[in-house]
């Protein structure tokens, strides 16, 4: 066995030598957008639960909800959904064995990430 001291090497990918790649950055995003809409739906329950306990408690939820906060929470939320949606329907054409390819890995990226943005502006245009 070579004679190695573990500390004189770094861990591979280190931080420090690692690119990230679109394919790594996207799948990261996707985990964050997943975590993001489970906070959405916190909330999104919370004035429901505040609508349905008094109209005290429902003008606070309202008022926050309403808010200029709540309004980019809300609107980052559609994107979010859509990213999601779209990286999850790429992750499953990956799952298939298709698409592997760096080159088509790469389109499939792009196309996630500029799909989402295409998306919910047409839906926040469509709500409005």
């Amino acid at each position: 066995m070579a004679d190695v001291t573990p500390g004189e090497r770094p861990l591979s990918p280190h931080l420090s030598i690692y690119r990230p790649q679109l394919t790594s950055i996207t799948s990261i995003v996707n985990r964050l957008t997943g975590i993001s809409l489970l906070l959405a739906a916190f909330l999104i329950v919370w004035w429901l639960l505040a609508a349905a306990t008094s109209p005290a408690a429902y003008d606070l939820a309202n008022g926050v909800i309403t808010s200029m906060l709540g309004d980019l929470v809300m609107a980052l939320s559609v994107w979010a959904i859509w990213y999601h949606y779209l990286a999850g329907m790429r992750h499953l054409y990956f799952d298939a064995g298709n698409g592997l390819e760096i080159e088509t890995a790469e389109k499939l990226g792009w196309a996630v990430i500029i799909g989402s943005v295409v998306l919910a502006l047409l839906t926040l245009i469509i709500i409005q």
